[in-house]
């Protein structure tokens, strides 16, 4: 069973990709919707739009809550370019998972080269100290990327 956040996220994507990659949304409303705390939006939103998944939030406090949510739109080579060029010298699974999911999302890689994508940078296959292991993980995922570009 799906949990909450899981839900109010699909929703919202549901919504961007009916309004061309931008909406506005009333916190308040959206918590009434899913009957949950405006505080959960938020989690959300703080959680799951964020730049590295390829998203610009803009918030507007007052009056219910505005916010601005807009699909970060690029070409797929300038997006695979931009993530060489800014990635550094160290990544966690975590960011290396949001950008993968991010590459299926923008219809780069499907569900299939998602999940060799992850197994090559997990964890369980990188059994170094983390400062190695963060800078061996982006390294395989730039030379992924450049085989991609």
């Amino acid at each position: 069973m799906p949990r909450l956040s899981d839900i109010i996220e699909q929703f919202i994507k549901d919504m961007l990709s009916d309004n061309e990659g931008s909406i506005e949304l009333q916190r308040n409303e959206v918590a009434n919707k899913f009957n949950c705390v405006p505080s959960q939006i938020n989690y959300v939103i703080d959680t799951r739009f964020t730049p590295l998944h390829g998203y610009y939030v803009e918030s507007h406090r007052g009056g219910g809550g505005c916010i601005i949510i807009k699909r970060v739109l690029v070409g797929e080579g300038e997006y695979l370019m931009h993530i060489i060029n800014n990635t550094g010298n160290f990544i966690s699974q975590q960011e290396v998972q949001a950008f993968i999911n991010n590459f299926v999302d923008y219809g780069i890689i499907n569900d299939k080269e998602a999940k060799i994508m992850k197994a090559a940078t997990s964890d369980k296959v990188l059994p170094f100290e983390p400062i190695v292991r963060d800078a061996c993980r982006a390294n395989i995922l730039k030379n992924i990327l450049i085989t991609l570009v």
